[in-house]
């Protein structure tokens, strides 16, 4: 791998790896301690370094400095290319042939396990690519960050989301479409409402569903025993979505306090995705925004950035997620800049890194979401502990995958 790291599937019979400190995904550990791995799991975390009887008894050993679970970005579209900033090239690179964007969504899913993202959620494509790179990164030895696989979402026609969604019209299509998502789809993406007018500094547009009909798609997931996440910002659809029930807001731009307290009691997470919009407002000259423009942009993150804060105390499930892909945010990489934003919220590092490993595989149902005795050994080791240097993050020595 590039920069020295080295990704491994944890499915080797035995390791051990020694570190100075860890967090578990909920908390920091400042104690040395030694991990034992066998057949892909933990088996035993011991504090001080217990390396010489083990490799006495010929078990290798690792050592670094910190060791935390792998990251997990929430929201991402694998097969497009978010390093592409050029609006003209985005466009066609929709039009290429199917296994040339199969080839974009494996180079991303294999940059994102270089820089320590081990599992991510495709919240949609057309194509079925994500279904496809899922069953590919089910082999540890793929070289792939483990995928979470949202198929094709669905939507109203002649509205938002065709890249990544199919059209419902009547109860019954909502019904049946969804009843047959949910036989091969990890979750149900539901595309609530349009995108956001930056020019205007607002969502100008209707949602895309009422709540008569967002509760039935909720309804028909959970019969099938599917969560559901809303692509969703502005007034009127967030507040549709969280009356409705929906598992996760995607985006949530234009949030309220009623909105992320309706939230905080049904146990609705939250997925801010700041990275798309950051960079429009750091790199206006790539959408060619004029200045009033850019002012909206800035409002907008600071808003975003507000209600983040509150929902953290308010007690919102969050969930970290990059929506790479988009323009400017790059697989992998984009996940440490989202963890900046979070900190630029006022959020601490534990509260972020919780966001970004442990409280994303609690949502997806993980049985183990700690780096903990029986959990998949799914972590990252690194040089010095991002509690003392963030930038520790960027070059991860080694990268294990569960299996």
């Amino acid at each position: 791998m590039k920069g020295g790291q080295d990704v491994n599937a944890a499915g080797s019979d035995v390791l051990a790896v020694f570190v100075d400190g860890w967090f578990d995904g909920e908390r920091r550990h400042a104690e040395a301690s030694t991990f034992l791995v066998r057949q892909g799991r933990i088996e035993d975390i011991t504090a001080g370094d217990h390396r010489p009887a083990l490799q006495a008894q010929g078990v290798p050993a690792e050592c670094g400095a910190f060791l935390m679970p792998g990251l997990v970005d929430a929201h991402v579209h694998l097969f497009l290319e978010g390093g592409q900033t050029d609006p003209k090239r985005r466009a066609e690179h929709l039009k290429q042939p199917l296994e040339a964007l199969v080839q974009t969504a494996r180079a991303s899913a294999r940059r994102a396990l270089a820089c320590g993202v081990t599992l991510v959620r495709d919240a949609g494509d057309r194509h079925g690519i994500n279904h496809r790179l899922r069953e590919e990164a089910a082999d540890p030895a793929s070289g792939l960050a483990q995928v979470r696989s949202a198929g094709l979402g669905v939507k109203r026609a002649r509205r938002y989301g065709a890249f990544m969604a199919g059209d419902v019209e009547d109860d019954e299509s909502i019904r049946t479409t969804v009843a047959r998502l949910c036989e091969c789809s990890d979750e149900i993406k539901l595309i609530l409402t349009g995108i956001i007018d930056f020019e205007a500094g607002a969502v100008t547009d209707e949602p895309q569903f009422d709540l008569a009909a967002t509760q039935r798609v909720v309804r028909t997931a959970r019969e099938h025993g599917r969560n559901t996440f809303a692509h969703c910002s502005g007034a009127q659809g967030l507040a549709i979505a969280a009356q409705a029930g929906v598992g996760s807001i995607e985006h949530g731009f234009f949030m309220s306090r009623e909105v992320l307290e309706a939230m905080a009691e049904r146990r609705i997470a939250w997925t801010p995705t700041f990275a798309p919009v950051h960079f429009q407002w750091a790199h206006p000259q790539a959408a060619g925004w004029p200045v009033q423009t850019v002012g909206n942009l800035r409002r907008i993150l600071d808003e975003h950035a507000r209600h983040l804060a509150l929902a953290e105390r308010l007690g919102v499930p969050l969930l970290l997620g990059t929506d790479a892909g988009s323009m400017g945010v790059e697989h992998g990489h984009a996940v440490l800049e989202e963890i900046e934003r979070y900190l630029e919220a006022g959020l601490s590092l534990r509260a972020t890194l919780e966001a970004a490993t442990a409280a994303a595989r609690r949502h997806f149902g993980m049985p183990v979401p700690l780096l903990a005795r029986g959990a998949a050994f799914d972590a990252v080791l690194l040089a010095r502990s991002p509690f003392e240097d963030l930038q520790a993050l960027r070059a991860p020595l080694r990268v294990w995958r569960a299996g």
